[in-house]
């Protein structure tokens, strides 16, 4: 028999608690977006509209539930319902993984006629969903240096030669300071932010501390698009893992039409103009999360470090780390120049791995206990969101498919190669 989601707290409740927390302290967080765990629990919130990342303590505690396949249907009607609003009046903007307890936390914008507001969902193993009390939490804040000005918007563009349709005149309106926390990675005691700042060099690192203590490091990061065959400072770092890479700790980030490059730490420092390395270039799209794991095949073999990269256009790319060791840095001398599509003979271009299947569409995607991906996942037939956990070395559902297997008919015969 299963449990039904257990909706433990409402979001006018959550609200008053907040109410009273601000009346004793100075948290004001007004969006929840980017979400990151250090390995004691600390969870990292951004907030594009504040510009600041908020620190949490959420201690957890290790559960012997073992870790299995499993999905929450309806996960955005789930959470509206435990909001006390319609489906259609959220944003799911991350998720994450308590490395202790191995809960999902979902960063959650609540739209509306009234003020958007932000909230975190937990999602436990057993499929119970609560809202999280922030404003009950211990927490530092730290504001973000170069924050850009509100006023600034995107231009709009048509496509080609075509006039912009109504959704690319929407773009239009939309500030770019939306784009000041784009993702934040955790690596010894530090964070590394991307994003976008106040500046004609509008692609950022910041370099923080943790805990604050009120300063940061920010550097531009200047890098060559394959794809687009040109310079780019503009847009930022959409997803990032750090890896050791030529014998040294360094950024592995992926850009939207979707060249994945190398920062090493060390050139992260305040007011740096950095030059990041390009490696490879698996074509068009926005890539959406880029997670570190170790690969281990159920037929046998070595486990192998490697990264997941999941994008809103293509099926996830599994990249070998061995594979970015003594890689060619790629410049506008190395290949033919003009733009390349896809379809063009020489992308996708590099040690771009392999791409996989994944039935539907990762919008977010978090490792949880070292061997499963948990993600928000668009079922291709239903258009629902569902809440999927499934093991790394086959991230998929297979209810979908008929295959052979699925027969009644169908007897292994040992006789037979399979």
């Amino acid at each position: 028999m299963h449990k039904q989601p257990k909706f433990t707290i409402s979001l006018a409740a959550a609200l008053t608690l907040g109410a009273a927390a601000l009346a004793e302290t100075p948290l004001d967080i007004k969006f929840a977006g980017a979400l990151e765990f250090a390995e004691d629990g600390t969870l990292f919130v951004g907030d594009n509209h504040n510009g600041a990342i908020y620190a949490f303590e959420i201690p957890g505690e290790a559960t012997e539930q073992q870790i299995m396949p499993s999905s929450v249907a309806d996960i955005d009607a789930k959470i509206a319902e435990l909001l006390g609003v319609n489906a259609g009046a959220i944003e799911i903007n991350d998720i994450a993984a308590h490395p202790v307890s191995n809960d999902i936390y979902i960063s959650v914008t609540r739209i509306g006629n009234l003020a958007s507001q932000p909230a975190i969902v937990t999602v436990s193993q057993d499929q119970q969903l609560t809202l999280l009390d922030i404003g009950s939490l211990p927490f530092q804040r730290q504001e973000l240096a170069a924050y850009p000005d509100g006023s600034a918007t995107f231009a709009v563009r048509g496509m080609g030669p075509f006039p912009p349709l109504p959704r690319d005149i929407a773009k239009g309106d939309i500030p770019l300071n939306t784009l000041a926390i784009m993702d934040i990675e955790y690596y010894e005691g530090e964070l590394f932010v991307s994003g976008v700042a106040h500046d004609n060099f509008l692609s950022s690192l910041r370099r923080i501390s943790y805990p604050f203590d009120g300063t940061q490091g920010i550097a531009n990061v200047e890098m060559y698009h394959i794809a687009h065959d040109q310079y780019e400072s503009r847009a930022p770092i959409r997803a990032m893992s750090v890896q050791e890479i030529d014998g040294k700790p360094q950024l592995v980030a992926a850009y939207t039409c979707s060249p994945v490059v190398l920062v090493p730490l060390d050139e992260i420092t305040d007011g740096a103009k950095i030059s990041a390395r390009t490696l490879l270039d698996y074509g068009n799209g926005q890539p959406l999360d880029m997670i570190s794991f170790s690969h281990q095949s159920p037929f046998g073999g070595g486990a192998e470090p490697m990264l997941f990269v999941t994008s809103d256009s293509r099926s996830p790319q599994v990249i070998p780390i061995s594979g970015l060791q003594d890689a060619q840095v790629v410049t506008h001398d190395v290949l033919p120049r003009g733009p390349k599509l896809d379809t063009h003979p020489l992308m996708p271009y590099g040690p771009v791995g392999k791409s996989v299947m994944f039935n539907g569409v990762p919008l977010h995607t978090t490792l949880v206990g070292g061997g499963f991906f948990t993600s928000v996942t668009r079922d291709p037939y239903t258009g629902s969101l569902n809440l999927d956990t499934n093991p790394t070395w086959f991230p998929n559902r297979i209810h979908d498919m008929l295959a052979e297997f699925d027969f009644p008919q169908y007897q292994p015969d040992p006789s037979r190669l399979q």
